[in-house]
């Protein structure tokens, strides 16, 4: 059995995957992106569902690795697309999505690698 933070990694890893996946579907442009509401609400609710998941992740897993990834910031963009939506900037969630996004999903495939039975 995996413990409770992995199993919200393995979660956050098919998140960041679902993202990959839409920006493969629809396009790799920004101007793809700003053009069809779809797309934006495809990668903004993974966002969001990311940035809830990184919340219940343990205080001692965050500390651990907060080198690596800024777990604050991830939940404080769950906040703004959660309650912003309509005034989000389409350029702040491109730009998670097509950097962050990635840095993220390696560090997930990374942890669960590592510790795959714990």
């Amino acid at each position: 059995m995996k413990s409770p933070d992995l199993q919200r990694l393995a979660h956050i890893r098919d998140y960041c995957l679902e993202i990959e996946k839409t920006i493969n579907r629809y396009g790799r442009s920004f101007d793809a992106f700003d053009q069809d509401a779809d797309y934006q609400r495809s990668v903004s609710f993974s966002i969001l569902q990311i940035g809830e998941l990184s919340g219940g992740l343990s205080p001692e897993f965050r500390a651990k690795t907060a080198d690596r990834i800024q777990w604050g910031p991830m939940k404080g963009m769950r906040n703004l697309v959660a309650h912003n939506y309509g005034s989000m900037s389409r350029e702040i969630i491109w730009e998670t999505a097509v950097t962050d996004i990635p840095v993220l999903l390696a560090f997930c495939e990374e942890q669960l690698r590592e510790e795959p039975d714990k």
